[in-house]
């Protein structure tokens, strides 16, 4: 039993501690997920908090991983992992079957597991932790109270410190289609053997006080007491494979599309993302203005990106003494694109030369 016990607890020990810093890496990437599943939950009055909940999560998979390593507090530390493993199986559980949430996020961006996939992980985690919660007394610390102490500890300030820098900064390892060196066009397109998800169309109709799902094949045609309730796309088929950027649509303020035009420029152009111009950071107004110099000689083309209104862009670029014109995106690529806001590209040719920060802007 106690070979049993110290493999499990390596295991489970490592694997939250690679899954908490994978995701601490890019701590705004787990948000963004819990923010998808709030909305299915119907629990959007938590969305404002999201971001905490990241760091938060984060930093316990990786305090929690590396107690049960070192054996600390095992009572608490066995609580608290069988906790955690119950929650994440219930939503695993729900993304598989709900068909709502395509993937959970339990790897962050830079590891993609399927729902099914996610979800079977999280049961064989759930079993083993369950056994070592049950034979908790049988571990024992590997060092004395006060080092053990002093190196948990170390781990919550190390996961605390990383999420930190990379808020600040960006990703310290960026895994989405958009890190550098990627040519846009060439992300744009699906790999070969590629097929998009299936989906069908649910129908929720009530008689007599039951509600009862049909679709095109069962549904009761010829009774027509049956009262439409609501209605939802239920995954049929998952996709098999994708383009690693979707949605890269650049529109200018008339309408017009600018996507290739500003793809296929050979003169190099920085894109500047700003999902939200009310929400943007501050302390980038100088370096830009330095850029906007730039631009005057010909040698660069600046344009910024946006999901904001035309009137908030006008405001914006007034306040901030912005020169350079605006086009807009969808507000969901551009935070996939860019892990700030704002935050800096450099295009040549689509192809991405460099992505910086605001903090960071050269």
């Amino acid at each position: 039993m106690k070979l049993l016990l110290n493999l499990l607890r390596i295991i489970v020990g490592v694997l939250f501690i690679f899954s908490g810093l994978v995701k601490a890496n890019d701590p705004l990437g787990l948000s963004y997920k819990m923010d998808e599943f709030f909305e299915v939950l119907h629990m959007t009055f938590l969305s404002p908090y999201s971001l905490a909940y990241s760091i938060i999560m984060n930093t316990l998979e990786i305090a929690l991983g590396a107690a049960l390593l070192l054996g600390f507090r095992m009572r608490l530390v066995s609580s608290l992992l069988l906790i955690m493993i119950v929650f994440f199986t219930f939503l695993t559980g729900y993304a598989l079957y709900s068909g709502e949430i395509k993937e959970c996020g339990c790897f962050g961006d830079c590891i993609k597991l399927t729902a099914s996939q996610t979800f079977w992980k999280d049961v064989i985690l759930l079993v083993m932790i369950l056994i070592l919660f049950i034979y908790q007394k049988q571990i024992k610390p590997l060092f004395g109270k006060k080092l053990t102490f002093a190196l948990v500890l170390v781990s919550v300030l190390f996961a605390a410190g990383i999420q930190w820098y990379t808020l600040e900064h960006l990703p310290i390892v960026d895994c989405l289609g958009y890190k550098v060196g990627n040519n846009i066009p060439e992300k744009m397109k699906l790999p070969p053997g590629a097929r998009p998800a299936e989906y069908e169309t649910v129908l929720i109709y009530e008689k007599d006080g039951q509600q009862k799902e049909f679709t095109d094949a069962n549904y009761p045609w010829s009774d027509s007491t049956w009262v439409f309730v609501d209605r939802k796309d239920k995954l049929v088929r998952e996709a098999e494979g994708e383009a690693p950027i979707k949605d890269f649509i650049l529109t200018g303020l008339d309408g017009g599309d600018q996507t290739q035009a500003i793809l296929s420029e050979s003169t190099p152009i920085y894109l500047f993302l700003v999902k939200n111009v009310h929400e943007a950071g501050k302390g980038w107004d100088a370096k830009m203005h330095a850029l906007q110099e730039q631009a005057k000689t010909g040698k660069i083309y600046i344009y910024g990106v946006t999901a904001s209104s035309k009137a908030d862009i006008s405001a914006f670029s007034t306040a901030h003494g912005l020169q350079f014109p605006f086009v807009q995106m969808d507000g969901t690529a551009i935070k996939t694109a860019g892990r700030s806001n704002p935050c800096l590209i450099l295009l040549e040719k689509g192809t991405i030369k460099g992505k910086w920060h605001y903090n960071d802007i050269p």
